[in-house]
């Protein structure tokens, strides 16, 4: 069982009041008196429970992050963000993979308010957060990352993704492609959407015609890009040209390309979305729209710590719905 403060004082003979001041270094206990109480402390192997004591100042001086997929480089890069920018400000992370699935989202969101975070960072599983926000009565602060929620009066801080899309499509057809298909995941996600929507922009500022048996959807996995391109070319009807909603699906594309017995970018070309660490690996070099991730990270931490200040300042309101939209780029490389 873990030493409590109770044991600290009943060892050294003082009261529990001091033991907490004197472990706070605040002042009313002597030199001697909070000597004795730190080689009390020491013998225990006490540490003061984190929650109590901000259950006391009102601030646990933590935050949550909830991010659904954890194995898609994107996220730890946004997550490596935050962890030093709370990090610099004196804050801990605690760190929740949803997995796609609503429920573990919501029950998530609940065990973070009971752990009694100051805030909590949330790259949601879609773009209908009316259920998070029925979680979120207590009024915790909350800022949505790498997503903007039509309907909410959160901050968010993401990517121009109808920009990058129509960079990533505007790009194939200026190398000279007018067959283009767009792979992405689940189709009626705002993020999607609007990447989806730049694709089919640059299709209208060039004066080209989609063809809608080139667009398809899936899941946000590798597999996705795998199984959507090995079909199309198994069926003898494929684009020259992918542009994939990410990098996943982008690496997914190109194996189930190269399988096929088909070059890259010879006969498909691809592209992609965020910029993951294997795109510029030398036997990938995937063409991919950047995303800021790390930077993303850390200013979805400001506008957090912002509310949690105002928050407690009672200023919450005057402060809420800041939406920073960062500007995607362009990245040139081998297979598009």
């Amino acid at each position: 069982m873990n030493p409590t403060i109770k044991d600290v004082a009943r060892l050294a003979n003082v009261s529990y009041s001091t033991v907490s001041r004197a472990l706070a270094n605040r002042p009313g206990v002597n030199e001697a008196t909070r000597c004795k109480i730190i080689r009390a402390a020491e013998e225990l192997n006490y540490r003061p429970n984190a929650i109590a004591r901000g259950l006391v100042r009102g601030q646990t001086l933590s935050m949550g992050l909830i991010i659904p997929d954890i194995t898609n480089p994107f996220f730890p890069e946004v997550h490596r963000g935050i962890e030093d920018g709370a990090r610099e400000s004196g804050y801990s992370v605690f760190l929740c993979n949803t997995n796609w699935e609503r429920e573990r989202e919501t029950h998530y969101i609940n065990l973070l308010i009971e752990k009694r975070v100051d805030g909590i960072i949330i790259a949601p599983i879609s773009d209908t957060v009316d259920k998070i926000e029925e979680e979120l009565k207590s009024n915790i602060p909350v800022v949505y990352v790498s997503n903007l929620p039509p309907k909410t009066d959160r901050s968010c801080v993401a990517i121009d993704n109808i920009r990058g899309g129509f960079l990533a499509t505007k790009h194939l057809i200026e190398s000279g492609y007018r067959e283009i298909g767009f792979i992405g995941a689940p189709e009626g996600s705002f993020s999607i959407d609007q990447r989806l929507e730049g694709y089919k922009l640059a299709f209208r500022k060039y004066g080209m015609k989609l063809d809608q048996r080139f667009i398809c959807f899936g899941d946000f996995k590798r597999e996705t890009g795998y199984r959507i391109i090995k079909r199309m070319i198994e069926e003898g009807i494929y684009p020259r040209a992918i542009f994939a909603e990410n990098d996943l699906m982008a690496l997914g594309v190109l194996q189930g390309v190269k399988e096929s017995g088909l070059s890259v970018p010879g006969d498909i070309a691809v592209v992609g979305f965020d910029d993951i660490p294997f795109a510029s690996f030398p036997e990938v070099q995937l063409t991919t729209i950047r995303q800021p991730k790390y930077e993303m990270g850390k200013m979805a931490v400001q506008l957090l710590l912002n509310d949690i200040r105002a928050s407690n300042n009672g200023l919450r309101k005057e402060l809420s719905c800041r939406k920073i939209i960062l500007e995607p780029e362009l990245i040139v490389r081998k297979t598009g």
